[in-house]
């Protein structure tokens, strides 16, 4: 076996990265913050992604998480945490400060989503533990998707006053049915069997085989895209079924037309499930929940590009539409990251009290088409 290190390791490098034989192997390596994506951590990303698409070498490539209890290099630090999303925190302080670094984030994150997204080499995500938000952003798009017993995913965003980004608009509107807006707006989380029939994930193996699992594709020297193939094809059985069984509960619900109706209908249902999803939705940032709602329905018809274009200009109206503490994204993760208080002062505080105008305002480019800082995607 053959081995080449694109990144050095050191004890405390956020993003390890490392070809072995034909496969660039990437382990996230933040696990005190569950992973979550720094500046520094999407720019090594971008880069390392780059130079193995172009590196004729690098016929795959393999990304997992560290998880909070083990140390890189040791059989217990290996998976049980994937990535909790993007650093909430660093947004925070960034949006306080007005510091342009914020737009620098989300430019280069939802570039690094596209490139994941259309990836020309097999790409196979590990997906143990806890897999929310940015963490989708960077797994949705593989080629396999691996999740366990223990995988926790979602999209908790309208929790904290944003939306489900990361081209969270593409693939959760991809979903069977309806469930890309019952998942949108409600930041339920799901585990692996309901990841597989929602179209989320691909195949779950129990988190004791992925070791060995891991090892395994690291000590293999492939002669071509078509042995690699292969070797996938032997050794990560995907399922096909992944449509069957579906309820239809989420349906009933989740394809009324607006929010308002959503939650009435849900509030006068009989069943447990419908009155604790309404509870939830009454937790949830009223202006998020339509624009989110908004933004599943229009990129059901677009294409990743334009969707990901679309969540930008959502993004630079969450923090610039109200600046600083007026912010609703700020309000959110003050609330549940800073003072962790858990009662964010939502603006405005109820559902019946969003205006169409306001929500139309997100769905507003802040640029002409040929300034805009997505506009090479799709290109």
């Amino acid at each position: 076996m053959s081995t080449e290190v694109m990144v050095t390791e050191k004890k405390n490098d956020d993003l390890l990265a490392v070809r072995c034989g034909s496969v660039g192997m990437i382990t996230l390596n933040r696990p005190k913050a569950l992973n979550a994506l720094s500046l520094q951590m999407v720019r090594d990303l971008l880069n390392t992604l780059l130079a193995w698409r172009d590196d004729p070498a690098v016929l795959a490539v393999a990304i997992r998480g560290t998880n909070k209890v083990g140390r890189p290099g040791t059989p217990e630090g290996h998976f049980g945490g994937f990535c909790a999303g993007g650093d909430i925190r660093f947004f925070y302080r960034a949006a306080l400060a007005g510091d342009a670094v914020l737009d620098d984030f989300f430019t280069e994150e939802y570039t690094l989503n596209y490139l994941i997204q259309t990836y020309p080499k097999p790409f196979i995500a590990f997906m143990d533990g806890i897999v929310m938000g940015g963490g989708m952003g960077i797994s949705q798009g593989a080629r396999v998707r691996i999740v366990t017993e223990h995988t926790k995913m979602a999209m908790p965003e309208t929790q904290i006053g944003l939306f489900p980004d990361v081209g969270g608009g593409y693939f959760l509107s991809r979903c069977p049915g309806h469930i890309g807006e019952y998942l949108a707006l409600t930041g339920d989380v799901i585990g692996a069997d309901e990841a597989i029939r929602f179209g989320l994930a691909d195949v779950k193996l129990e988190v004791a085989s992925l070791p060995a699992l891991w090892e395994g594709l690291a000590a293999q020297t492939f002669d071509s895209t078509m042995a690699l193939e292969s070797w996938i094809t032997a050794n990560l059985k995907v399922g096909s079924g992944r449509f069957a069984g579906l309820e239809t509960e989420f349906d009933t619900y989740f394809s009324l037309p607006t929010v308002g109706e959503i939650i009435r209908a849900l509030e006068s249902a009989k069943s447990d499930w419908a009155r604790k999803t309404a509870a939830t939705l009454r937790k949830r940032s009223p202006l998020m929940l339509h624009v989110a709602l908004e933004q599943i329905r229009r990129a059901r018809t677009m294409t990743l590009a334009d969707d990901l274009r679309m969540e930008r200009d959502m993004v630079h109206h969450c923090f610039h539409l109200r600046s600083g503490t007026s912010s609703e994204t700020v309000e959110g993760i003050r609330a549940l990251a800073v003072d962790k208080d858990y009662s964010p002062r939502w603006n405005p505080p109820r559902i019946e009290n969003v205006s169409a105008e306001v929500v139309r305002q997100f769905f507003v480019s802040p640029w002409l088409p040929e300034a805009h800082p997505l506009r090479h995607l799709g290109v």
